[in-house]
């Protein structure tokens, strides 16, 4: 998509009610920013979610200048809990109406203990929590999103899940991320199957430079996967945020993909 003469992109999403997870760093704050110009402002709005006030009241400034008329609100909570999760369905429920498009993003994860193996997850506190976040709340959050926004002429409803290569392959010591990856797929797919008329989309961001990855180079328990992700970082081979963004984003403009598809980065 080329920019106009103004340097404004010219394809739009028209006006947007944006829900967006994760939204604080990383991926999801190159997602904001990515989405913002892509917006009409006036009528436009977006809810973004994560944990730290700070960076969103710091990131919602950076979309109001990017989109004028684009009205941003956040939610600091933690929507591994069940308060935080309430306190984030009850911000969505409050968004104003009459947008042309809904988009909920499903950013917000985490890659789980990599210090441990299969056999060493005896805890099933550690093991529930984990799902919590990482499956239980974007299913939650999805369904109540898709409740304040029901089935209307004129909308279109569009739900994106980040997912990962995990979803797919197995990699030692990834027990918990590959397990939440490959629930989150299919708990999407069972979505685009049950209500055609919503878009859903499971989108692989390829490997990114975050604290996930720096994390994992780490932590990880696996010599062989730790010194992947470690040369990986050396050697300057990791995907910038802002590069798997836009393609995200261009995917939802084309809007031709095949609703529950699972789309890796290096597919397109």
């Amino acid at each position: 998509m080329e920019p106009s003469t103004d340097g404004t992109p010219d394809a739009s999403l028209g006006t947007v009610a944006c829900v967006l997870t994760g939204a604080s760093r990383g991926l999801g704050r190159s997602l904001a920013l990515a989405l913002a110009p892509r917006v009409r402002g006036p009528g436009s709005i977006f809810l973004l979610l994560a944990r730290s006030e700070e960076a969103l009241a710091g990131l919602a400034g950076e979309l109001r200048a990017l989109s004028p008329g684009l009205e941003v609100r956040w939610e600091a909570s933690d929507l591994g809990t069940e308060e935080g999760l309430r306190r984030a369905e009850r911000a969505a429920r409050e968004l104003p109406r009459g947008q042309e498009r809904l988009l909920l993003v499903n950013n917000a994860g985490s890659v789980g203990d990599v210090s441990k193996y299969f056999i060493d997850f005896t805890d099933p506190a550690n093991v529930n929590s984990y799902l919590a976040f990482n499956v239980t709340s974007p299913l939650c959050l999805t369904s109540a999103v898709l409740g304040a926004f029901p089935k209307s002429p004129g909308l279109h409803r569009v739900v994106v899940n980040i997912s990962s290569l995990c979803a797919l392959e197995p990699f030692k010591s990834f027990t918990l991320y590959c397990t939440g990856k490959a629930a989150r797929d299919m708990m999407f797919r069972v979505l685009a199957l049950e209500q055609p008329d919503v878009r859903v989309l499971n989108y692989a961001p390829g490997p990114l430079d975050t604290d996930m990855h720096q994390l994992v180079g780490t932590t990880c328990v696996d010599s062989d996967l730790r010194l992947t992700f470690q040369n990986r970082k050396n050697n300057g081979t990791l995907l910038d945020c802002k590069v798997s963004a836009e393609k995200c984003v261009n995917l939802l403009l084309d809007d031709t993909f095949q609703s529950g598809a699972h789309i890796d980065f290096y597919d397109l």
